[in-house]
């Protein structure tokens, strides 16, 4: 009986022990993940309190960097003047010095007391003994974001590639934008809103998704319209023939555009290298000067991929950073034409969105462009390659379960994290802004939320199974007001879904607009809300990119696609029912009686938001939804074009209606 007792006790001792170990690693691994900023627990869209496994806390502290010397929180200053006054205690025998880039500022010994530090992001460097020395950002920012000079105004939301014209090939480019800004500007519209402009990979054409880019930092080079450059010597008759039959299909079939692009842009560039003029030589070698290494790394990394054709981790080791050493040396060798290529794209993508920029200025526009920026971008990718610290590859952007995604969602994109922008002084996130900012008067963040925490899936693991990873979201909502009032661009934050209690009060604290969707903006009881519960500083529109056009909402078209398609619609047809009747009863309620688009228009222009974005695709009509989130393949995402030119006098015509609807909208 003894033996049989000791054979007992003996596995249960050492199963306590081992749950003591278990529970001591659990414990010290929370701690580790509270340390980098990861909640170790959150309350999901129902309520539930969840806690994130410590397995998906160990594969999020692995993939987030190394804090350094510099993983002190940074210090924001806001100021309404030019400069701020900034002071630190330090004790007497401690060291310090101001920099902003390379530059000393300024330095002592002992407490800083009223140091002037004018608008811009700065490094302190705290030496408290030989051995130590501890750093960290300054971000001194304006009180606020820019917030344009105009009343209220309205824009008009296209995706750009689904324009037809009789002269692009195939897909809506930078020269169907010059018209369409021309054809919108006697009817007082105020801007051209577009999809995001960020450079994909061209070598896979069919990944044409405007949100999964390669870089946020340069262009798609399939916008440029190649008649347009003065070195296309005109295309052949088999290549036109191509392009003619190519743009007879309902949908753009984005290899043969490319291949038909690629092939006239090559001949191109080679006439441009042997024969170019000297203005546009001189032109091209300003563009390359101002953009500098970055323009240069950029064209390395593409033409290094298409050379090894594997992700950018599995190239030969001296090319798996960028190196400008290494980089000046592959430019030296063999390849330096197809880098120079590269170049010369962005180059004639960068001058001939800038005319379309340019052109609405002349016109009197008061916004310009309205131009979005992903969340994320591809791990694969330059933006990945080139900010190894700030952009963490092996986790991917999400969000968790919610009322209409059970299985929550995984975005397949990376994003920034934290401590690497603050070991970087955040100028991966001003480079960003100031990329799509250059050009437009507004843009608007995706997923604006991720400034203050970001839900991160580890490589492998279920979107169900991820956790929230804080953000330094003073410090970033200073550098967007900073970059804001530097590039005089209004900066509107996609705030739709759960949001966190007083997050929204935060962005507007820092001038950073709302963005309302009619859609979402319903009562308790299913009710539209009316027009003056819309804040001024807001951007308002019908629906996005990712919802059905008011043609298909309104006949159920997108219920019955995504039914077809085995894709949950998250409404039912009686609940879909109800929304129309909520919709007619809210029109009729502001005295209007019609239940066409035109009228819709005309509610929201009663509401106070700033901006009103009214989509092409609503205008004429279109039934078929842009996107169907959580689809690939088996929906034609970001493929339709419209059915007729914007010049045909149909299309004209329903424009013209809504302008005259909007005429009546104050400040237009």
């Amino acid at each position: 009986m003894w033996i049989t007792l000791k054979l007992l006790y003996l596995p249960t001792a050492a199963a306590a022990s081992a749950a003591a170990i278990c529970l001591d690693h659990q414990l010290d691994v929370q701690t580790e993940a509270r340390a980098a900023g990861i909640l170790t627990e959150y309350h999901d869209a129902r309520g539930q309190h969840r806690h994130v496994p410590v397995e998906v806390l160990e594969r999020v502290i692995a993939a987030l960097p190394t804090p350094g010397p510099d993983a002190a929180a940074p210090i924001v200053l806001r100021t309404d003047a030019e400069v701020a006054n900034f002071s630190l205690g330090l004790g007497a025998e401690q060291r310090w010095g101001v920099s902003e880039g390379d530059r000393c500022m300024a330095q002592g010994c002992g407490p800083i007391r009223g140091l002037q530090l004018r608008i811009g992001v700065f490094r302190l460097d705290v030496d408290p003994s030989d051995s130590l020395r501890v750093s960290r950002t300054i971000v001194v920012a304006p009180a606020m974001a820019f917030q344009g000079e105009f009343d209220r105004v309205w824009v008009l939301a296209v995706q750009l590639y689904s324009l037809r014209s009789d002269s692009n090939w195939g897909i809506g480019d930078f020269s169907d934008l010059q018209r369409l800004i021309e054809v919108t500007l006697p009817l007082g519209c105020a801007g051209i809103g577009l999809n995001p402009l960020h450079a994909l990979f061209d070598d896979e054409p069919a990944n044409c998704s405007p949100y999964a880019p390669n870089s946020r930092l340069f262009l798609n080079p399939v916008y440029i319209d190649v008649v347009a450059i003065p070195e296309f010597a005109g295309a052949d008759r088999e290549l036109r023939e191509s392009v003619d039959r190519e743009k007879e299909r309902e949908l753009i079939d984005y290899e043969v555009v490319w291949r038909n692009k690629l092939r006239a842009l090559r001949h191109a560039y080679e006439n441009f290298a042997a024969h170019g003029t000297s203005r546009r030589s001189e032109a091209f070698e300003a563009f390359r000067r101002e953009r500098g290494s970055l323009l240069m790394r950029y064209s390395c990394f593409e033409t290094l991929r298409k050379q090894f054709r594997m992700p950018w981790w599995e190239w030969p080791q001296q090319y798996r950073q960028p190196d400008d050493a290494v980089i000046q040396e592959f430019r030296s060798g063999d390849l330096r034409a197809d880098m120079e290529f590269v170049e010369y794209l962005q180059w004639n993508a960068h001058t001939q969105l800038q005319a379309c920029t340019d052109l609405a200025a002349e016109g009197g526009m008061k916004v310009g462009l309205y131009l979005d920026v992903a969340v994320g971008v591809r791990a694969d990718g330059f933006d990945a390659w080139l900010e190894q610290q700030a952009i963490s590859r092996d986790l991917s952007v999400g969000a968790p379960p919610d009322l209409l995604n059970v299985a929550g969602q995984d975005w397949g994109l990376s994003g920034f994290n934290g401590s690497g922008l603050s070991a970087r002084r955040f100028e991966p996130f001003r480079a960003m802004i100031a990329a799509s900012a250059r050009y437009a008067g507004a843009i608007r963040l995706d997923h604006v939320l991720g400034l203050g925490r970001l839900y991160l899936v580890p490589s492998g693991f279920s979107p169900k199974d991820g956790a929230y990873v804080q953000m330094p979201l003073d410090a970033l909502l200073g550098v967007a007001a900073l970059e804001s009032r530097s590039s005089r661009c209004i900066i509107v934050g996609e705030d739709l879904g759960t949001v966190p209690d007083g997050f929204r009060e935060k962005l507007s604290e820092w001038g950073i607009w709302s963005y309302k969707v009619m859609m979402f903006e319903r009562e308790w009881d299913g009710a539209f809300k009316s027009p003056d519960q819309y804040p001024p500083q807001s951007l308002v529109t019908f629906n996005t990119h990712d919802l059905p056009p008011y043609a298909g909402w309104r006949d159920g078209h997108d219920l019955r696609v995504k039914r077809e398609i085995g894709v949950d619609p998250g409404e039912s047809d009686d609940e879909r029912r109800q929304a129309i009747g909520a919709l007619a009863a809210a029109l009729s309620k502001g005295g209007l009686e019609g239940r066409d688009f035109p009228a819709v228009v005309e509610a929201l222009g009663r509401a106070g938001s700033r901006i009103l974005s009214v989509s092409l695709d609503d205008i004429v009509g279109v039934v078929e939804q842009i996107n169907v989130p959580g689809t690939v393949d088996i929906h034609p995402n970001w493929r339709r074009r419209l059915d007729k030119p914007i010049a045909s006098l149909d299309a004209l015509a329903r424009l013209g209606q809504v302008a005259v609807v909007l005429q009546r909208r104050k400040g237009a």
